[in-house]
């Protein structure tokens, strides 16, 4: 079985970089990249788990302009919201102040639209974790997984909904929650977080570019928590030699996640997903020959 090193850190963290946040599915190349390379097992879980770190962070530096004045406004709001709690005579309807500040504190309810549309697959991810990586962490899942969410690109782009959001900050409690529910799909290795979560969007009313934006945003808390939650299970699997192949590994993946997070956003402003859909399609057939 091949050793965690630096050279196979460096190769997972180009893998993890170049396909977290395509539709493709990082986990599933991940798996499938251990697989061909001997590298599997617990170990080869964590790592393929942990390195996703990266990714994130990259996500954190390119929207990090918009992450600060994101926070910044929403706290405004939140105490502009508390004000009027203050102040609201008795007879008034809780029920539609909080309506009314949907419509008005835009940046503060996508913030708990966020934490809202976490929840799903976290509480799932949670309770189902270790069956997932027992059970379906194998070439052949990933394999099935790519197909079937690439033919699903393909109908979703080919009969695409009306849209009916075109700003990131306008994206509701209801439609976050709904995506949220999409993103659970990508608990299978092979389905994508960033396919499911654009997917979701785009059924729901998204424009094709905020959906994209919105699924990073939404990557942060949910891999956050995972990457968080399995260092903590497995630290004891890595020997010191082993964190700073980690290490190394999220260096690349960050860097390269940078520089594919700008290039695919401004990809999405021009361009339908069936590139990726026809991608998958291939790649998943040819493993379910070859494995």
């Amino acid at each position: 079985m091949e050793q965690f090193g630096p050279g196979l850190a460096v190769l997972l963290g180009l893998v993890e970089g170049l396909t977290e946040y395509l539709p493709v599915s990082s986990t599933g190349h991940l798996i499938l990249f251990g697989y061909w390379f001997g590298f599997t097992g617990n170990m080869a879980v964590s790592v393929e788990i942990c390195i996703q770190l990266g990714a994130v962070l990259a996500v954190v530096a390119y929207e990090r302009t918009k992450i600060l004045s994101l926070l910044s406004q929403a706290n405004q709001e939140r105490h502009s919201l508390r004000r009027h709690l203050q102040t609201l005579p008795p007879t008034s309807s809780l029920t539609d102040l909080l309506r009314t500040s949907a419509g008005t504190h835009h940046h503060l309810w996508f913030l708990i639209g966020l934490g809202a549309a976490f929840l799903p697959a976290a509480l799932v991810g949670f309770l189902a974790h270790e069956w997932i990586e027992e059970h379906l962490f194998s070439p052949r899942t990933v394999a099935l997984s790519l197909i079937i969410g690439g033919i699903m690109i393909f109908i979703v782009e080919t009969r695409p909904k009306p849209v009916r959001c075109t700003v990131l900050e306008h994206i509701g409690l209801s439609m976050a929650v709904g995506v949220g529910l999409a993103q659970c799909v990508a608990l299978i290795p092979g389905m994508s977080r960033s396919g499911a979560t654009i997917v979701g969007g785009l059924l729901l009313g998204l424009d094709r570019k905020v959906a994209t934006e919105y699924s990073f945003f939404l990557a942060l808390p949910t891999m956050l928590a995972a990457t968080g939650y399995k260092f903590v299970q497995s630290y004891h699997l890595f020997s010191a030699q082993d964190v700073l192949s980690l290490v190394l590994g999220l260096v690349v993946s960050f860097l390269v996640a940078w520089a594919v997070i700008a290039a695919f956003l401004t990809y999405v402003k021009r361009h339908t997903l069936k590139v990726f859909g026809y991608y998958r399609v291939v790649l998943g057939t040819t493993i379910l020959f070859v494995v």
